[in-house]
């Protein structure tokens, strides 16, 4: 439709008119490969975009709830003073008429991280309460071999005593023992027992090794054992709620206290969260402010005192 009539051709029109030059399947077969890689590329993203589950978003917390009934993943969980929260606990257990003697439980959140990405490894410990919540006893294990010393233990209420002979009745475990307990005299001949018995195998640094056999044994059978499960959390009972409040708070601080030793004081507190609660109560959390040991405070007032000690001949000088 366009050709001219007239034989004449304008210039370029010839190159316009041209049909174009038709590639070739080999020529065509790479690009055509490449699209659709892409394209399939581009439809797994999107596939697995939608496969990924859309993110909650999180609404802010509110502080406190001004009516009685509230939804609870509205507001941040409010904590208790130590007092306040067995108050509580005691009212718990007068209006759901449970039973007035049952146990007192802690749940606590541990911060295990140390300097340069180290932590703290799971632990197991005892410690005395000051205040008998049961009238159980363990079973203390007394491992000597002089006469003398095992009448002493079983005078104090050693449940186990004798010497290498109970070796093989506890690798074959037929004695079993919740601690035990030896004198250092025998300590190379039980090299074979430390796979055997782990955590519980005597040490100074237990207390479970030690020349005084009956302040040994007298610990051992009234300790309070607890350890750390799921990496760092400690799950324990520390009393009876009939208990007086004071006895409860008593028990409560020399268990957090033991647990605080685990970790220097110069880093930040191994205790991160504290819940109380009762056999058959909610769990409260409790506010820590005057529960964890004041370490920390002490070191400022020595070295503020230690300031003051260098200033003060300083002064005496200038006022000479």
């Amino acid at each position: 439709a366009l050709a001219p009539r007239c034989g004449w051709v304008l210039p370029g029109l010839e190159q316009r008119l041209a049909v174009p030059a038709v590639l070739s399947s080999a020529a065509v077969r790479p690009y055509a490969a490449a699209a659709k890689a892409a394209q399939k590329d581009a439809q797994r993203s999107r596939q697995e975009k939608a496969k990924e589950p859309a993110r909650p978003r999180r609404r802010r917390l509110l502080s406190k709830p001004v009516d009685d009934v509230y939804l609870t993943w509205l507001y941040r969980r409010p904590s208790y003073g130590l007092e306040q929260a067995l108050g509580m606990l005691k009212r718990f257990q007068e209006l759901d008429f449970t039973h007035p003697k049952q146990f007192v439980y802690i749940n606590v959140s541990l911060d295990m991280a140390l300097q340069k990405k180290k932590k703290v490894d799971p632990f197991s410990s005892s410690v005395a309460l000051p205040h008998r919540f049961t009238d159980q006893v363990n079973k203390v294990l007394v491992f000597t071999e002089n006469m003398q010393e095992a009448e002493v233990a079983r005078e104090h209420g050693a449940a186990i005593v004798g010497g290498v002979e109970l070796m093989k009745w506890i690798l074959e475990d037929e004695i079993q023992a919740d601690f035990y307990v030896a004198v250092p005299a025998i300590m190379p001949k039980l090299i074979p027992l430390r796979n055997k018995l782990k955590r519980k195998y005597p040490s100074t640094r237990r207390n479970s090794l030690g020349s005084d056999i009956p302040k040994m044994v007298k610990f051992f059978r009234e300790c309070h054992e607890y350890t750390v499960e799921n990496e760092n959390v400690i799950k324990t009972r520390i009393a009876r709620l009939d208990m007086p409040t004071e006895h409860i708070i008593a028990n409560l601080k020399a268990v957090i206290h033991d647990i605080c030793t685990f970790k220097p004081s110069n880093l930040d507190p191994i205790v991160q969260k504290l819940v109380i609660r009762s056999s058959t109560s909610e769990g409260l959390l409790l506010n820590l402010d005057g529960i964890l040991p004041q370490v920390e405070k002490v070191e400022e007032k020595e070295e503020n005192a230690i300031d003051e000690d260098q200033q003060k001949p300083v002064q005496e000088s200038v006022s000479t």
